[in-house]
């Protein structure tokens, strides 16, 4: 009527003779009365916005449904129900879907509907039960082939890994009547150091005394030296054949060449000394085998090259980083008029320089004598007493040749990291150093990260065609069923049976070496270049996991917000491709790798573990 009604705090929830509770937006209860005939004509619609509480009007309380009696249960069936039969399916659905998520609303409605079909089972039940019992059936039949298809799966890998254990334990059976075409080792030597050292000069020396240039050409270089007034650069140029190298005397790409003795085979590798220039020494470092630190012994020279800013200290580093673990160390210009082979000089050389590559390398693997580019003295004949009566050593080959063989693996997976390819006669063709496993014609690979796969369809040594390449050696391959992209620098060549391992992300071992002065410290998502074999890439410094004592090797601190010089950290490494690479204790060559940021090498690192790719 129109008699205000009393107020709703005077009056029980269950005494009230007609209302409706709403929630408001701000937040409050309000009480909101509607006549008796227009309350059940307006149940619908309340129903849908009420949602903490539902008014029924066949029951007189608020019961939950784990609670409701058998009286409720007879009542419904004899009496006129209010809610329509269309949202029913809907209730049940949902009610049996997610039991927690039950509201008010779904129990009311709830008994009515379902109630009913309990008691006297009809077929519409049957026909709503018959569909669930499909669907755990048919669970039942995935979860059956799920596991043939995991025990299939299963048994492939185990006769994959026992392929994989034999080829490791016999290696690869060559074809019927190949042969390797040379039985002495391959050794890769490199000649490293500071700018104006002479490893130019020493390296034409070598190869002008060795055969491997004629006078004619040598008489041609003297010509074109003497023009540029460069007269003393004509060795030179023998290695240097670029026209800005010769005109500024400093080498920039890493040169090539050959020479052979009695016992091994050599490749020789011009690197640059210049600090612009550290990239393209890297890749040369990378294929090597021996490292010759070429010292110069000329007043200040040595100084410069030694002291903060000169190259001989990241070279002799970056060395033992990219793989090498033997090291001879010339001292040359020793025929020059402010040394004069002073003893005195040579051996205070020696005493600046051994407690610095003790660092890095075993007394025993490295070795010192001194040498002259210019004359030849002391490098494939020892130095004659005239001019040197206090050296008693070898000569310069003399040691090479003594240095022990490096130890390679021809019985395992083929590797050959991939320097750089070109296009020939149909085929592409790969520039690159077996670092470990046997390479043969007709060999089926598989070049990874890319994962494409193709033939060997010929291999040349030296620019010679041969049958069989083993460890060390730098071949040119020529591959068949291969597209230009699925070969690129840095790429590896593998079998197809035991391929290399790709990831995007890797846990490692590093020891930090500087930090630049705007940067001192390195955190997580520190952003540097990586250098791998002959990979060079964008990383980032994923994660810092802890600090490790460089003593003892134990953890002296887990998960640290930062590191700095001279610290040994082990960290996760992220990089934005996939690339090939392996764990140090699997594959060292391609388990290594140096961090550079603005021209500066800032760590050396080994990979611990591989992180599995993510699958998009």
């Amino acid at each position: 009527g129109n008699s205000a009604p009393p107020p709703f705090s005077s009056l029980s929830f269950r005494e009230h003779p007609a209302h409706l509770v709403a929630f408001s937006k701000v937040g409050f209860y309000l009480p909101v009365v509607i006549g008796l005939e227009e309350r059940v004509k307006s149940m619908s619609k309340l129903n849908a916005n009420a949602k903490p509480f539902k008014f029924n009007p066949k029951v007189r309380s608020f019961v939950p449904k784990a609670k409701t009696t058998p009286e409720v249960k007879d009542e419904v069936p004899g009496e006129p129900t209010p809610v329509s039969p269309a949202p029913t399916p809907a209730i049940e659905e949902k009610a049996g879907g997610d039991a927690a998520t039950e509201s008010w609303e779904e129990e009311a409605t709830g008994k009515e509907t379902s109630k009913p079909a309990q008691t006297a089972p009809t077929p519409q039940k049957d026909t709503t039960s018959a569909p669930s019992k499909e669907p755990s059936a048919g669970k039942e039949t995935s979860g059956t082939s799920s596991r043939k298809v995991s025990k299939k799966k299963q048994s492939q890998q185990e006769k994959l890994d026992a392929k994989i254990e034999k080829l490791n334990r016999e290696g690869v059976q060559l074809p019927a009547g190949m042969k390797v075409h040379d039985e002495r080792p391959h050794v890769n030597v490199v000649f490293i150091g500071h700018v104006d050292a002479g490893k130019s000069t020493l390296s034409g020396q070598l190869l002008l005394m060795t055969g491997q240039v004629d006078q004619r050409t040598i008489d041609k270089y003297e010509r074109e030296a003497k023009e540029k007034n460069r007269e003393s650069w004509y060795l030179a140029f023998i290695m240097d054949t670029n026209e800005e190298e010769r005109a500024k005397g400093k080498t920039v790409e890493v040169g090539r060449a050959h020479f052979e003795t009695e016992k091994r085979r050599y490749t020789l590798l011009d690197a640059p000394g210049h600090k612009n220039y550290v990239p393209n020494m890297i890749s040369g470092a990378a294929q090597a085998d021996i490292g010759v630190l070429i010292i110069s012994a000329r007043k200040s020279e040595f100084e410069a090259g030694f002291d903060r800013g000169g190259q001989t200290r990241e070279h002799a580093m970056l060395a033992k980083t990219l793989g090498i673990s033997r090291l001879v160390v010339a001292i040359n210009k020793m025929d020059e008029s402010t040394v004069k082979w002073s003893k005195k000089r040579y051996d205070q050389i020696i005493r600046k320089l051994s407690p610095f590559l003790k660092k890095w390398f075993k007394p025993k693997d490295t070795v010192f004598l001194p040498v002259s580019a210019y004359t030849g003295a002391n490098l494939l004949k020892p130095v004659d007493k005239s001019e040197c009566e206090w050296y008693d050593g070898k000569c310069l080959i003399d040691i090479l040749d003594g240095v022990r063989d490096t130890n390679r693996d021809a019985k395992a997976g083929l590797r050959v990291p991939v320097i750089d390819k070109y296009k020939e006669m149909g085929t592409i063709c790969a520039l690159g150093k077996i670092e470990a496993g046997t390479l043969y014609k007709g060999q089926k690979v598989k070049i990874m990260p890319m994962g494409g796969e193709g033939d060997i369809v010929g291999i040349l040594v030296k620019d010679k065609p041969v049958d069989v390449a083993r460890p060390g050696e730098n071949v040119v391959i020529q591959t068949k069923g291969l597209d230009e992209n699925e070969l690129l620098s840095g790429f590896v060549i593998c079998e197809k049976e035991r391929p290399s391992r790709k990831c995007t992300a890797f846990e490692a071992q590093l020891r930090i070496t500087e930090l630049l002065a705007q940067k001192p410290l390195m955190t997580n998502g520190y952003r540097c270049i990586l250098h791998c074999h002959t990979i060079t890439t964008e990383c980032q410094i994923a994660k810092m996991l802890a600090i490790i004592d460089k003593k003892t090797g134990n953890v002296t601190e887990k998960k640290p917000r930062f590191a700095k010089k001279n610290q040994v950290v082990r960290v996760k490494v992220r990089v934005p491709k996939s690339i090939a690479v392996e764990c140090y204790k699997d594959f060292s060559q391609l388990g290594r790798f140096t961090l550079r940021d603005e021209g500066k090498t800032i760590a050396i690192g080994r990979i611990t573990e591989l992180k599995p790719e993510k699958k998009k």
